[in-house]
């Protein structure tokens, strides 16, 4: 083997890395620049986050139905309303796959040399731009209802981070159910059988101490759990983690990674 075959060995695989980091690049610079350009659906999403904490957060919070601890309800739900408001943006995401389809600009994205893996984390992360303004809005709120929120750089970076996290792998979920059912009405319908049982079931609302024992299984399976624990922990001034940062962040990581290399599969299959 000659040193110009040895050094394209070595030197290829970084190419292909390179490589598929700017396109993942181009794909969520171009979902971004169509955001910014339609700023109309950020204003929408945040009508929801509002109405939970000032209708729904202060009423059950003056009713005193649900023990929190020494935590005020305000306090305990503003976290869970930020996951919330964070998968309902995101879990929905995928009709724009279902769009692009009919429009037929997915078909002139797909004949491109661009890797499928690509496409999926491009628009993973840009689902977190969205879900970064969701959290703008939370803050801005809790502030005014004077929630105890923490604004150290180690708490806003963390937020920042689950973030992304969490809007990467609602979206990535979104973009797998788009390629299966493949119709807008379906998908709006499945959307919505997705959402709501993984709200309920997770902590955003109450404390997993007040399920019974069969929500509490589910609960350790659902990926918003372990969001709201971390936001919890990093938001809330004096509020620890139930699981543990770290477990927090493996624990939507891995599924991340699973939801990706399904919906890399999955991804040319919605043309067919």
């Amino acid at each position: 083997m000659t040193i110009q075959d040895r050094c394209a060995r070595y030197l290829m695989p970084a190419i292909r890395i390179k490589i598929g980091f700017f396109q993942m690049l181009a794909i969520f610079e171009t979902d971004v620049r169509k955001l910014r350009h339609d700023p109309y659906e950020l204003f929408t999403r945040m009508i929801q986050p509002i109405l939970w904490l000032l209708i729904f957060g202060q009423a059950m919070a003056k009713v005193h139905v649900i023990d929190t601890g020494d935590t005020k309800y305000l306090d305990f739900i503003a976290p869970g309303i930020l996951a919330q408001s964070i998968l309902f943006a995101s879990i929905f995401y995928g009709i724009s796959l279902i769009w692009e389809r009919d429009m037929g600009i997915l078909q002139k994205v797909l004949v491109s040399p661009c890797a499928r893996s690509s496409f999926v984390i491009g628009r993973a992360l840009a689902a977190g731009i969205r879900g970064l303004s969701q959290a703008i809005v939370i803050y801005i709120i809790a502030f005014f209802l004077s929630v105890d929120i923490s604004l150290t750089p180690f708490s806003l970076i963390g937020v920042v981070l689950f973030v992304f996290l969490g809007s990467a792998l609602f979206s990535t979920i979104s973009l797998i159910v788009a390629s299966i059912v493949k119709k807008r009405e379906r998908f709006m319908g499945v959307g919505q059988v997705l959402t709501m049982p993984l709200f309920f079931a997770s902590n955003a609302l109450y404390p997993i101490a007040m399920m019974p024992p069969w929500l509490v299984i589910l609960s350790h399976f659902n990926p918003l759990t372990y969001q709201v624990d971390a936001f919890r922990s990093l938001m809330i001034l004096g509020e620890p983690s139930t699981f543990g940062l770290l477990h927090d962040f493996l624990v939507l990581f891995t599924m991340l990674i699973l939801a990706i290399s399904v919906a890399t599969r999955l991804y040319p299959k919605i043309i067919n």
